[in-house]
């Protein structure tokens, strides 16, 4: 299962898009909110409806944990103690972790980007400690996919589909979505 988490103020792009590829891609996924309601409003105004909230869900089955950028969103997520204690267990339990945009400030608030090649939304680099900040698109450094913002939100969810299912299903999804046409 891969649990995907919303907080008041996420990036509704990040968030929908990556859910949407990687259900496409048949993989489980479920849309956790961090704030004690299903019904969650995005960055701009959107309200998304999760599947869980974070006091329900079981993180026993985790396979990966995905943080959707935005802001405040990004910053509500860091500071969300629950949430930073299950993202540890993950990491030390060493399965992976993606986040886009400015979510990538959470991983390095937690010191966990230490020497990874990782990418964020400009501006945020000084949020990762130790990262090595490259400015990409999307980067998968050891456990840590990251992404660069909602014009990287195709590539980062295909990302994940490539490192949860393989590299066929990921070029099947970009051809059966027309991305290879964009490029």
């Amino acid at each position: 299962m891969i649990y995907l988490f919303i907080a008041t103020g996420t990036e509704e792009l990040e968030a929908l898009g990556t859910a949407d590829i990687i259900r496409r891609a048949g993989l489980d996924l479920q849309i956790v909110s961090i704030t004690g309601q299903r019904l969650v409003t995005g960055a701009h105004g959107i309200r998304i409806e999760a599947d869980a909230l974070l006091s329900e869900a079981d993180f026993f089955d985790a396979d990966m944990l995905v943080l959707p950028g935005g802001m405040p969103g990004s910053t509500n997520l860091a500071t969300c103690e629950d949430l930073n204690e299950r993202i540890r267990d993950h990491v030390y339990l060493n399965r992976p972790v993606a986040a886009i945009c400015a979510a990538p400030l959470v991983l390095g608030r937690l010191g966990m980007l230490d020497g990874k090649r990782a990418t964020c939304y400009p501006g945020i680099e000084s949020e990762l400690t130790g990262a090595i900040c490259t400015g990409a698109l999307v980067e998968q450094d050891d456990l840590f996919i990251t992404g660069k913002g909602p014009a990287a939100v195709f590539e980062f969810a295909y990302t994940i589909v490539e490192r949860m299912k393989d590299k066929a299903s990921a070029d099947a999804l970009r051809q059966g979505m027309l991305w290879n046409e964009v490029k």
